[in-house]
């Protein structure tokens, strides 16, 4: 008599909320352990113009360093700011000792080329990630890069879940210079060991990936664009999108979905993230890591 095939279980939440609240509380305590070293890990932030978004945003990593026991600061410059202007800043952040993590918050006005502003970064203290030579030593698997918080976040969630990589099929939604590129990069580290398709825009028939995807990482920025039908049962969904949509009903009158079709999603995927509360609440959790990294490195330069 032929045994019956065990249906996969499903709709398992990975809680990104939970686990960036583990990683902070070990980020304070690794921060205790520098002070009383005479290391404080000083974080600077750079928000050009007014935008909301944005603002809340460096609101948020404000509160975590100060929380964490990091020395946060930002420098707030208007709309109107000059290239030129925003790279003295830069510079000067450069040369301060005291800071050991800077972070220019995107997007920048159109009068600033924000790829001159990434490069100007010092690269040991590119705790974003985005320096074309913390890039360069990400590929290659020098353990000294900083890799993007965001990816970086979504390692560490695979890692924590036990979800198994190694020979993993894996499918990442998106191409950006911050998420989906270095993303591949991470699943493709020896170690890790996952065989990675990257779909795009462009990609034909994108269902015919992702249902073969043990793993779907969705960073596209579309809203719900993933559905249930097309993701392999038993499949791993990480949603990495946060997207505005209108909802006359919510107080503010719209409210936050992904790049996932949650509840379709979630009668078909062993586990996935949800949004808000699942990668989100890791992106500011890597991005402290980083910083107390970089302040840990400098900290042993100077011995």
């Amino acid at each position: 008599m032929r045994a019956e095939a065990t249906k996969p279980e499903t709709g398992g939440l990975i809680d990104g909320a939970g686990v960036g609240k583990e990683i902070r509380a070990r980020v304070a305590n690794d921060v205790r352990t520098l002070v009383a070293k005479g290391t404080t890990p000083g974080l600077s932030v750079v928000l050009v113009g007014d935008d909301p978004a944005s603002a809340a945003y460096v609101l948020s990593k404000g509160k975590a360093c100060e929380e964490a026991g990091i020395r946060g600061d930002t420098t707030r410059m208007p709309a109107s700011t000059k290239q030129a202007e925003l790279l003295a800043v830069v510079d000067r952040l450069n040369a301060d000792p005291a800071v050991h993590g800077i972070l220019v918050q995107m997007p920048l006005p159109k009068q600033i080329d924000p790829d001159v502003v990434l490069r100007r970064i010092d690269p040991n203290k590119d705790v974003d990630g985005f320096h074309p030579v913390n890039v360069g030593r990400l590929l290659i698997g020098d353990p000294h890069a900083f890799a993007p918080c965001t990816p970086a976040g979504v390692m560490v969630l695979l890692r924590k879940y036990g979800v198994k990589t190694s020979g993993a099929r894996v499918v990442v939604i998106g191409r950006s210079n911050i998420v989906g590129k270095p993303m591949a990069a991470l699943l493709l580290q020896p170690g890790v060991d996952a065989t990675v398709t990257v779909c795009h825009s462009r990609t034909r028939d994108l269902a015919s990936h992702t249902r073969e995807a043990d793993i779907v990482i969705a960073a596209a920025g579309r809203p719900r664009m993933l559905t249930g039908d097309m993701i392999r049962p038993g499949a791993v969904v990480i949603d990495v999108g946060i997207n505005r949509v209108d909802d006359a009903s919510a107080r503010r009158g719209y409210r936050l979905v992904g790049d996932v079709d949650f509840e379709s999603a979630r009668k078909v995927a062993s586990l996935i993230t949800p949004v808000p509360g699942g990668v989100g609440p890791m992106t500011i959790a890597m991005l402290l890591d980083n910083t107390v990294k970089a302040a840990s490195r400098f900290a042993a330069a100077s011995t």
